[in-house]
């Protein structure tokens, strides 16, 4: 049982890919982490030394810090941003219990480069419809909260990448973040990125299913198609479309993850006199 100020990875997998997930800060020292050099979905690596300097770029009043085993590291950290009105917990086990647990884990390998603030930064096609709303949803939720998305004409993509430091994805190209055979791009970055958890792979399926033209591979693919296009047809302005998105995915997501079993009947069966 996780004691006061701390929280357990039984709770914390809950949270993670949410809305209301809080922001995780990993402050593992540089010996520990490349043992093990995969991050809690979502998390960020910070200098527990500095925290002083980072904690005004936290956007969240509340975070979860993570260290080895859960010890003085995150204690410290935690303290330090209670200190300035951040709801702080420590996970119970460091990464190593969350690793013990068999929770999902992003490699860092995995994860483009970072800009001078700290954000990643990917290009896409504009005018996007399933695939490059869906594959953003991903990354906030489980890679990178803060991650920068840009939408430019086709022909661009590729250029822009280049200029700017961003990574291409779902792109027609031999790029490593696109289809790959049979799958989509969000196949692709949920295999990648560590994330082959149940509810999503289940959630997999239905991108799949919609953004390839094959209604068929899930009930729920029809459903994903008709509400991607209204919102295409809703909004003139991508970045605009994919905040409404997130929202849509966040649903799917749950839905995927709690409500499967789930029916809903009107009118109510009759009761017998």
């Amino acid at each position: 049982m996780s004691s006061l100020l701390e929280i357990s990875p039984e709770k914390l997998v809950r949270l993670v890919g949410t809305p209301k997930c809080p922001a995780l800060i990993d402050v593992r020292i540089d010996e520990d982490f490349d043992a093990d050099p995969r991050l809690v979905p979502g998390s960020m690596r910070r200098e527990y030394r500095n925290v002083q300097e980072w904690v005004a770029e936290l956007d969240r009043d509340a975070a979860v810090v993570i260290c080895h085993r859960g010890k003085k590291f995150s204690y410290g950290v935690a303290a330090w941003l209670r200190h300035y009105g951040i709801a702080a917990d420590v996970l119970e086990g460091g990464f190593e219990g969350w690793a013990e647990g068999g929770y999902p884990a992003v490699p860092a390998s995995a994860i483009p480069k970072r800009d001078a603030s700290g954000h990643t930064v990917w290009v896409t096609r504009a005018r996007p419809k399933i695939d490059r709303i869906a594959c953003p949803w991903l990354i906030r939720r489980f890679v990178d909260p803060q991650a920068v998305f840009l939408y430019v004409s086709p022909s661009e993509v590729e250029v822009v990448g280049e200029r700017f430091g961003a990574t291409p994805f779902d792109i027609d190209a031999p790029i490593r973040w696109s289809h790959e055979g049979e799958l989509c791009t969000f196949d692709v970055m949920v295999e990648e990125f560590g994330l082959s958890t149940e509810p999503l792979q289940r959630l997999a399926t239905i991108v799949r299913g919609a953004d390839t033209a094959r209604l068929d591979l899930a009930p729920e693919a029809p459903g994903l198609l008709a509400a991607s296009l209204g919102l295409s047809r809703m909004y003139a302005d991508d970045l605009e479309q994919l905040e409404a998105g997130m929202l849509l995915y966040d649903a799917f997501y749950r839905w995927c993850r709690d409500a499967t079993n789930e029916t809903h009947i009107w009118p109510s069966p009759k009761k017998d006199s």
